[in-house]
């Protein structure tokens, strides 16, 4: 390859500022490779979760379709070539930040503190910290889990909240991760643990879909409401650009409030369960104010 040409490539995936540091340029590289890079989760039920082996469905895979809709049209490329890669709560960051993902649709709370590493779109959901407990243990409440053992999710903010609240509580619990949701939620299931601190929506999905959903309840007041949003690479203008302005024209035409309905509302894969969770008041309010305000 000519020197020239390298050059041009290299400049199309990323741009470099006057201080060194380097802005992405997430639409050239797309166009340069032929390809977008979609990252999925595969327990974020109704987000994104697997209905199949290498299936991923949901509220937020969906939303990622519209982008790449867009994508294609921004870049005159009704072709392109759409990959998808499946991550954790723990890698799903780095492989932002390192380019290997474009974008990242799933259950991820925008917060000040990820801001310093990626971007975040318009927030597309609301939720807080919550319990999943089995009805049989008798957990109601934050203080029931004094001295036991509860688990929640590796690389989450919900295993921060728990932590600093079991040091302020002084509860002494024993707090276990799982790498992901399903594993997490295998820990109670499999009683080696009393309860599963998750985002609640997280936790009603995984109920609809447990062998016995009524063996189940999600239990205690929110610590803490979150905003959940798509990450994208930081210091990205364009790109941030054309995924807002995606995700606010399907609010503002009412797509969006369809799409919440079909998967918060209506009976959804692998068993045909409804979650019955209406929009919450913050949800309602930000289909006008189309904040990507974090949480702190």
């Amino acid at each position: 390859m000519k020197l020239s040409v390298l050059m041009a490539s290299m400049a199309a995936a990323v741009l470099f500022t006057a201080t060194g540091a380097q802005a992405a340029d997430t639409l050239a590289k797309i166009a340069e490779s032929g390809k977008i890079t979609l990252a999925y989760r595969e327990s974020s039920v109704p987000f994104s979760y697997l209905d199949g082996p290498n299936k991923p469905i949901g509220f937020s895979v969906e939303l990622s379709n519209a982008v790449v809709e867009a994508v294609k049209k921004k870049l005159n490329k009704p072709n392109l070539q759409v990959s998808l890669m499946a991550v954790t709560s723990q890698n799903r960051i780095p492989l932002i930040t390192n380019g290997t993902v474009d974008l990242e649709c799933g259950s991820t709370t925008n917060n000040s503190a990820r801001g310093k590493d990626v971007a975040f779109a318009v927030n597309h959901f609301y939720t807080g910290t919550r319990l999943l407990a089995k009805k049989s243990s008798k957990i109601k409440d934050y203080a029931d889990l004094a001295k036991k053992t509860v688990a929640s999710t590796t690389g989450t903010t919900n295993a921060l909240v728990m932590r600093k609240y079991n040091a302020d509580k002084n509860l002494g619990m024993d707090i276990v991760l799982g790498k992901d949701h399903a594993d997490a939620f295998l820990l109670v299931e499999s009683d080696r643990a009393v309860a599963f601190a998750m985002d609640d929506i997280l936790l009603f999905g995984l109920i609809a879909n447990a062998k016995t959903p009524a063996d189940y309840e999600v239990v205690g007041e929110a610590l803490q409401v979150e905003p959940y949003a798509c990450m994208l690479p930081k210091d990205d203008p364009a790109f941030k650009k054309l995924v807002d302005d995606t995700f606010i024209g399907m609010m503002k035409s009412g797509e969006f409030e369809k799409l919440y309905t079909k998967w918060f509302m209506q009976p959804i894969p692998p068993k045909n369960v409804p979650l019955n969770l209406p929009m919450s008041d913050q949800l309602k309010e930000n289909l006008k104010a189309f904040s990507d305000k974090p949480a702190t």
